[in-house]
């Protein structure tokens, strides 16, 4: 019993997560912290102390590691900053119902909506609900299946050429601000790290910009990983924080959503953003129709200078 726990724990630690089927499995890291604990305590039970020491010790390490995303490093009080609301939704090839994710964008006051596998359907749905009376500026990229996405704001947004090109499509945006700054965001959807997709899923994830001195970034959508793949936290170490995270909620899972009869298991939709700005609020909501759970965020811009 304590092999696998130690195997798992070395694998997670140490970043050692490549290929198939270890990528996959990496997702469920916080139920094996679970089921390290249980055998530490079946091995003292059964009075096997070295068992038990080593089981203890795995258990202490996957806490370290995932144990944080539950407590949060402190959400901010905008204190006077401008706030910028973002909703993120993977609307399940186009079966998420629409009227429900305005009513969202509605209910949050949100400024910019990120939406993946976007329908040319779904599209119509979302113009038929109303979505250009809250977001009336949009750079979308529709296909039937799981291939679209599409970016909706309220503010001026114009498209920036992506490094390379991706077959689930991924938004890159330039938003220009009232006050004249910019920011600039990706609708993020990699490949989902299959035997067909892994390598996609690795180079889309790679090629994610580092922040820096010039104009901040944030990537939100459905990152197909969680914050116990080594890819993803490479992502965070070029400048980012993850929303939920921050907030405590980084275990909440966002996969799959129960309507499609299964349990919720896996948190894989993030926001993450660039570390000059603060976390305000965080939440993850329920859409109809889709295997995702909507994410939204409350991000505080960096005080003006004078």
């Amino acid at each position: 019993m304590v092999a696998p726990v130690v195997a798992w724990t070395l694998v997670r630690v140490l970043g050692l997560d490549r290929g198939v089927p270890l990528v996959p499995l990496m997702a469920f890291t916080p139920y094996v912290a679970i089921a390290a604990f249980l055998v530490a305590g079946v091995a003292l039970a059964l009075r096997n102390w070295a068992a038990a020491g080593v089981a203890a010790v795995a258990t202490l390490c996957l806490a370290l590691a995932v144990l944080p995303r539950a407590i949060g490093d402190g959400t901010v009080d905008p204190g006077g900053r401008e706030t910028l609301s973002v909703l993120s939704s993977n609307v399940y090839r186009g079966k998420g119902d629409p009227e429900s994710l305005v009513e969202l964008v509605d209910r949050y006051d949100v400024d910019l909506l990120a939406i993946q596998e976007l329908t040319p359907r779904f599209a119509r749905g979302l113009r038929a609900a109303g979505i250009t009376r809250q977001l009336p500026n949009s750079i979308v990229e529709v296909r039937k299946g799981a291939a679209g996405g599409g970016i909706y704001s309220r503010f001026p947004i114009r498209a920036i050429a992506p490094d390379s090109e991706t077959f689930f499509r991924m938004p890159r945006v330039n938003l220009s601000l009232p006050d004249g700054r910019h920011l600039r965001l990706i609708d993020i959807h990699p490949l989902t790290p299959g035997r067909t997709g892994i390598d996609v899923w690795e180079d889309s994830l790679a090629d994610l910009p580092a922040t820096g001195e010039g104009v901040p970034w944030v990537l939100l959508g459905d990152f197909n990983a969680t914050l116990d793949h080594s890819r993803l936290r490479e992502v965070l170490d070029r400048g980012y924080r993850d929303a939920g995270s921050v907030a405590g909620m980084g275990l909440v899972p966002t996969w799959p959503n129960r309507d499609h009869g299964l349990p919720l298991v896996i948190t894989i939709d993030h926001v993450l953003a660039d570390d000059r700005l603060g976390i305000v609020d965080y939440g993850v909501e329920d859409l109809p129709g889709s295997d995702h759970r909507p994410i939204h965020a409350e991000l505080a811009l960096p005080k003006t200078s004078g």
